[in-house]
Parts: structure tokens; C-alpha cells; sequence
């Protein structure tokens, strides 16, 4: 166990000497070597720490929890190696998107007077019909203002019936039962109109909502 351990314990320490070699490398062939002789050896340390594992069971009992400690430390050391190598590709990659997006812009040309004239083609033909929308809600406002002055004056119109029949009622000495029916004839009238101005104002609502 004893030779094991410190065969993956140099196994590390050559791991960390090789990460200061990436950032000497300049080729992607020279990364790309280096990054794979990195992971083989964490892969071997890795299996190393999981049969260090087995032998600290089979190992004395007084040297378990000690042995235990040590492969642990192993275990640590490898998976901040692991992290590292992530951090690293993360950090390349990053870096050869933004050189791709900064050759890409640098390589962009830019577009004639043409391209411009249709570009603002397009955003008068916007304007315009924002311009046409915005007539059709006043439009739309307009005719929803005049159904409500329709309904007030049929509603004075009404109110103006009702007082006649009333009068002409106590005129005639007509019944309480027939008053009675008139009036609650009257309310449902009432009823009527303002069920009426109600859908009439949803409706116009439901159209300005859809129409923006």
C-alpha cells in the first residue's frame, strides 16, 4: 500500500507540474497533448485512490483510520486537479469564441445606400400602419361615444314615457295593479338598458385590447 501511495502521490505532483506547462504551449496541436497527458494521469490516480480504498479494508485495524485519512487527501488532491482542467477548457473556449466573434465583426463589410433606403422602407411602412391602427381605435372610441349617447337619450326618452303614463294613469284613476305593472315593466326596461350599455363597453374594450 505504502508504494502505491506515494507512486499516486508523485502521479499529483507531476499533474500540477504539467498545468504550468499550458499556459507556455501556444498551438492548439501542443494544448491539446498536454490536456490529454493531464487527464490520463488523473484517470490513473483516480483508479489508484479506488484500490488504495480496497487496501486500507484489508490493512490492520490500528492503521485504517490513518490510512484512511491519507487516501482521502488523495481523493482531494485529484478532483482539484479535475476542476482545474474544467476551469482551463472553460477559459479556452471563451477565448476562442470571443477571437471567432471579434474576426467575424472584423470581417464584416458594411452595406450599400441601397440596403439603407430598404431598411427605411420598412420602417415607414411600420409607421404608417401603427398610424392606420391608431385611426381605426379612434374611430372605434368615436362610435362607442355615440351608441352611449344614443342610450342616454332613449333612457331620458324613457324616463319622460313613464312620467306621461303615470300622469295619464291617475288621469284615468287606472288601478294600483296595473301602476304596478307598469313600473315593474319599467325596470326591466331599466335593466335592459343598462345590460345593454354594459356589453356595449366590454365590447369596445375587447377591441382596443386586441387591436394594440
Amino acid at each position: 500500500m505504502e508504494a502505491l501511495y506515494h507512486q499516486t502521490n508523485k502521479l499529483i505532483q507531476e499533474t500540477q507540474h504539467i498545468f504550468s506547462q499550458l499556459e507556455r504551449k501556444s498551438s492548439n496541436e501542443d494544448l491539446q497533448e498536454v490536456q490529454k497527458a493531464i487527464e490520463n494521469k488523473i484517470n490513473l490516480i483516480n483508479s489508484n485512490c479506488e484500490r488504495l480504498d480496497v487496501l486500507c479494508l484489508k490493512g490492520p485495524v490500528s492503521q485504517r483510520q490513518n490510512n484512511k485519512m491519507r487516501v482521502d487527501q488523495l481523493k482531494y488532491d485529484s478532483r482539484h486537479l479535475s476542476a482545474a482542467l474544467n476551469s482551463w477548457c472553460n477559459r479556452v473556449i471563451r477565448q476562442q469564441r470571443e477571437e471567432a466573434e471579434r474576426n467575424a465583426l472584423l470581417a464584416r463589410r458594411f452595406t450599400t445606400n441601397d440596403h439603407v433606403d430598404i431598411f427605411i422602407d420598412h420602417t415607414i411602412q411600420h409607421n404608417d400602419n401603427l398610424q392606420n391602427a391608431d385611426r381605426g381605435m379612434d374611430d372605434l372610441i368615436h362610435q362607442g361615444n355615440n351608441i352611449l349617447d344614443n342610450l342616454r337619450s332613449q333612457r331620458i326618452t324613457l324616463k319622460g314615457a313613464h312620467k306621461r303614463l303615470r300622469d295619464i294613469g291617475n288621469t284615468l284613476g287606472l288601478s294600483n295593479t296595473t301602476m304596478r305593472l307598469i313600473e315593474q315593466r319599467t325596470r326591466q326596461d331599466g335593466f335592459i338598458l343598462v345590460l345593454g350599455m354594459t356589453l356595449t363597453c366590454i365590447i369596445i374594450l375587447l377591441v382596443i385590447v386586441y387591436l394594440t
